[in-house]
């Protein structure tokens, strides 16, 4: 080698380095240029194939929306009916329903049920009232409403339950109607413990007010009663009433019975 040749640098050999497409390399060298075509759908590059074509990308899976449940409201009424309701408190008795829970537990709680179609509140209460204990009460006073949310059917129900403080009149205590499991005259100084529900056990607290100001100052010291209108339309029902058909059975007699028995 002259002075005035320099030295090639060697060319080194190895491996190029970059992505490289997978699947078998394109024998066709006239399409060796192709490039990647981009998948329109998901944005990722497509391969090309064998035949020069670009293979389809995988479209993603849409989500679907969660369903709207739709939401309806309810409104029901129903009583707290006392027996000796003039007599001393520890006399004083009150009629209650129980039905058991998914778990097995017994729940128990005023009677009452949907608003119908050319009912009053109060009359709804009434009825509700005899429907479920088969006893009747006169109504004195309203104890206040209740309102909560609950999801049955498909369906996001908003229930309102207007209760209304009731003097017993008549009638047999009895469990006919097939939602309820049992009824029972309970002492008024139980209900803080044998209500299941705060709500409620806050109404029997209004209750106790009521009948206190009822003895010392008589019915016309109670607060009157709020207008209500009778009910214009229909309204949907989140359960079926439905009666027992084996009524031919002996019914029991004796004072505050659970089942059937006189309530007084």
């Amino acid at each position: 080698m002259s002075d005035g040749e320099q030295a090639k640098p060697r060319r080194r050999r190895g491996r190029r380095r970059g992505r490289r497409a997978a699947g078998p390399a394109n024998p066709n060298p006239a399409d060796a240029g192709a490039a990647e075509t981009s998948d329109t759908t998901t944005g990722s590059p497509a391969v090309n194939g064998s035949n020069g074509q670009p293979r389809p990308g995988k479209p993603g899976r849409p989500r679907r929306a969660p369903a709207r449940l739709r939401t309806v409201h309810e409104t029901s009424a129903g009583g707290l009916v006392i027996d000796g309701i003039d007599g001393p408190p520890e006399a004083q008795v009150a009629a209650l329903i129980g039905r058991v829970d998914r778990r097995g537990r017994m729940l128990w709680s005023l009677p009452k049920g949907h608003i119908e179609q050319g009912e009053t509140a109060e009359e709804t209460a009434i009825r509700e009232v005899a429907e479920e204990t088969g006893i009747r009460g006169q109504v004195l006073a309203a104890l206040g409403s209740i309102d909560y949310w609950f999801v049955t059917e498909g369906r996001r129900v908003h229930k309102t339950v207007h209760h209304y403080l009731m003097q017993f009149s008549g009638g047999e205590l009895c469990d006919e109607d097939i939602e309820v499991t049992e009824v029972a005259w309970v002492p008024v100084g139980e209900l803080p413990k044998r209500l299941a529900y705060a709500d409620e056990r806050r109404l029997a607290e209004v209750a106790g007010e009521l009948i206190q100001l009822l003895q010392s100052d008589g019915v016309a010291a109670l607060p009157p009663l709020p207008r209500t209108s009778p009910r214009r339309r229909p309204q949907t029902h989140s359960h079926t009433r439905n009666r027992r058909s084996d009524d031919s059975g002996p019914r029991q007699s004796g004072p505050r019975t659970n089942g059937c028995g006189p309530g007084t």
